[in-house]
């Protein structure tokens, strides 16, 4: 069984303010955030120039469904996982904001394996995609001793843009490029173009 991707703040933030929300929601389906990612992607549009478009289309896929924001307030399940991962109690980790968001994403994300489901996380932070990474072969290792487990599957920019190619959305090199080069405005931590396969042969054979 699958459920939403969860997103984090960045590449939520990063498509929504150059209006590719609808690239978006065609390769991942229905979407969901943290609350606590919820508020911060909504601080930065609200601070930065850059992301100000995307408050606006925030709080329309949010009221017509096609995008779910899961509570934080503690359950059981959360907050074991969110004490097992950083060895602090949930209410007490909340009171700091650093990497906070990414966390959630993942205890979110752990909590739905756990009890069974697939579910996709977009992640670019290192450090929350580490997290993720430890927690899904975590989960592969308790489905190979034999526990019924669902499964994370990490996905970041890259890989929404990769699925993107050829379809309506980035319909050649030229339209990734371009794509590209307005969401790397936005996102230093995104290398060069060139330094990806976005525009290779193997992701174009026809072209």
């Amino acid at each position: 069984m699958s459920r939403r991707p969860i997103l984090d703040a960045g590449p939520s933030l990063n498509f929504l303010s150059i209006h590719q929300e609808r690239l978006l929601i065609s390769v991942l389906g229905k979407l969901s955030v943290p609350e606590t990612v919820r508020a911060e992607a909504l601080r930065k549009a609200s601070q930065d120039a850059r992301f100000a478009p995307a408050e606006k289309i925030w709080r329309k896929l949010e009221p017509a469904g096609w995008l779910q924001v899961l509570s934080d307030d503690e359950t059981p399940e959360l907050a074991k996982v969110v004490h097992r991962i950083t060895r602090q109690p949930l209410e007490q980790r909340r009171r700091y904001a650093r990497d906070l968001g990414e966390l959630m994403v993942v205890a979110h994300a752990v909590v739905a394996a756990e009890a069974g489901e697939t579910v996709t996380v977009l992640i670019d932070d290192g450090a929350g995609a580490a997290m993720a990474a430890s927690e899904t072969r975590r989960l592969q290792r308790l489905h190979n001793q034999g526990q019924d487990v669902g499964r994370i599957v990490l996905a970041r920019t890259l890989t929404v843009l990769h699925r993107a190619a050829g379809g309506p959305y980035i319909s050649d090199r030229a339209a990734m490029r371009e794509i590209y080069q307005r969401l790397r405005a936005r996102d230093d931590g995104l290398p060069p173009i060139e330094r990806t396969d976005l525009l290779s042969p193997a992701v174009w054979p026809n072209n």
